[in-house]
């Protein structure tokens, strides 16, 4: 036991499930030297924290590490002015570079709406409940409050599934992009077949689909017409059918091994034991897997819910900071810049994306009709990052790793920002007059800039321009070719 958790156990930090000890009041120098190198230390380390949360910030119905919770946060963190107004939108944020510029096809990559958690993390919430009630002593209300009067209401076979909030992520997102995109997403539109529904089979997908599709017949009282989907898990479950991917990183034990090791490592080991200190239970009873479902439990409550739990009262901010990393580490070392063929598993989705712009703009330079004038796909957060990893975008210097945790603070890469539930990716389309076509990208309803092409005409290029730039890609990145097992020394 070091010499701050030492102190903790002699002001009554419990450490190692003992008794709380009375607070003295009057300490030896020693205690008063290690309080000093502690605080030291702790400001000396202030620059690698976010502590950027304001009393301005504060809302007691919002956790305080909720803009932590990574692939399992609101898409209201992401985007705060929807909390007032949940159909909320800024047209004039679009910025087309002339008055003439009006879109003409618009395709849209959306991760499912908020779901139930999987069978595999309810039975690591289960045990970690059973602990608390069990073990878990102290006389604080959020413990009690536990103890007595939360139940452990999550099952098995909840296993992923759509919840209500999900079903209203995707009715308002289709209300709000009807309201970005008035000339595309219309009624007209949608009763004249000019709008293409495709979704993974997973149900949380087509339920978010057909979520979607009812918030648009709801807006305009359509109840005459019914509108079909297509399931295709070659482009939204493509991580699947990539075999090179399955063997080499999704079935690999090595894979990971940076996730292993800094869950494993001195930050994530200050977690557990301080959540063993809240608890007042022995250390050892406190593991990265009980930590994870800790801060699984306050995030799936506040994203079902709408509830600030007692159990986020097992983290603050700095602990907070620390599960979103190991989560990041995770995601980037599985489905992005980890591994090359984590991003070319998407090269199926990628050619898709391109295929139907490359149409959009043939037709309109024939003076033809885009008659697919709007492609809404439905996926999941593996669907999307490895897309986004493709395209260049969150790309971080440095590399993350289960040893700079410090020097990663600032990075790019976080998935609290990219890839909340409901999380999606736009590319509009837009005729500018005299065939200038621009192609603006949008992520969670925020324009973009694509990488490397940041000192041209902002978020909204030429699109001649995004397929020079990403030319490379075009013209190769075959899924055939790079999903294979094995490949010849002339294929690497």
């Amino acid at each position: 036991m070091d010499d701050v958790t030492q102190l903790w156990s002699l002001v009554g930090g419990g450490a190692h499930g003992q008794t709380n000890k009375p607070f003295v009041c009057i300490m030896p120098i020693r205690f008063w030297k290690i309080i000093a190198v502690h605080f030291a230390i702790t400001a000396g380390f202030g620059c690698c924290f976010r502590n950027d949360v304001t009393p301005d910030d504060f809302n007691p119905n919002i956790p305080a590490i909720a803009k932590y919770f990574s692939t399992k946060g609101r898409y209201e963190e992401v985007n705060p002015h929807l909390i007032e107004d949940i159909l909320a939108v800024n047209r004039s944020m679009l910025q087309p570079p002339s008055e003439q510029c009006h879109e003409i096809h618009l395709t849209a990559i959306i991760r499912h709406g908020t779901r139930y958690p999987t069978s595999k993390n309810v039975k690591k919430m289960r045990k970690l409940y059973e602990l608390v009630k069990s073990r878990a002593s102290g006389e604080e209300s959020w413990l009690r409050e536990i103890q007595t009067q939360w139940r452990m209401w999550y099952t098995d076979d909840m296993d992923g599934r759509l919840v209500q909030k999900g079903v209203n992520d995707h009715k308002h997102l289709a209300v709000r992009l009807s309201k970005l995109f008035p000339s595309l997403i219309s009624e007209e539109k949608l009763r004249g077949g000019f709008i293409k529904f495709i979704t993974s089979s997973k149900h949380r997908c087509v339920n978010s689909t057909l979520s979607f599709k009812a918030g648009l017949t709801e807006l305009w009282a359509i109840t005459d017409q019914e509108f079909d989907h297509a399931e295709n898990d070659a482009l939204m479950r493509f991580f699947d059918k990539c075999t090179r991917f399955v063997q080499e990183v999704d079935n690999n034990p090595t894979a990971l091994s940076e996730v292993d090791k800094f869950r494993q490592g001195p930050e994530m080991r200050r977690v557990t034991e301080k959540i063993a200190d809240r608890l007042r239970v022995p250390y050892n009873n406190i593991t990265d897997d009980m930590a994870e479902a800790a801060f699984y439990l306050c995030a799936y409550e506040f994203a079902i819910k709408t509830v600030n739990s007692p159990w986020c009262k097992l983290f603050d901010e700095v602990d907070a900071q620390v599960m979103e990393y190991a989560n990041d580490l995770k995601q980037f070392w599985k489905r992005a810049y980890g591994y090359d063929i984590n991003s070319k598993s998407s090269c199926i989705l990628f050619h898709d994306v391109f295929s139907r712009l490359d149409q959009a703009a043939s037709k309109n330079k024939s003076g033809q009709q885009v008659t697919e004038a709007v492609t809404v796909q439905v996926g999941h957060a593996e669907t999307l990052l490895p897309l986004l990893t493709l395209l260049g975008f969150f790309k971080d210097s440095d590399a993350l790793s289960s040893t700079n945790y410090a020097t990663q603070a600032q990075r790019s890469f976080r998935t609290s920002h990219m890839l909340p539930y409901a999380a999606n990716l736009l590319m509009v389309l837009y005729d500018c007059g005299g065939g200038d076509l621009r192609l603006q990208p949008l992520l969670n309803e925020k324009p973009v800039t694509f990488p490397g092409l940041t000192g041209q005409q902002g978020s909204m290029p030429l699109y001649q321009d995004v397929r020079a730039h990403y030319s490379e890609l075009l013209q190769g990145c075959d899924f055939e070719t790079e999903c294979q097992l094995f490949k010849s020394p002339a294929q690497v």
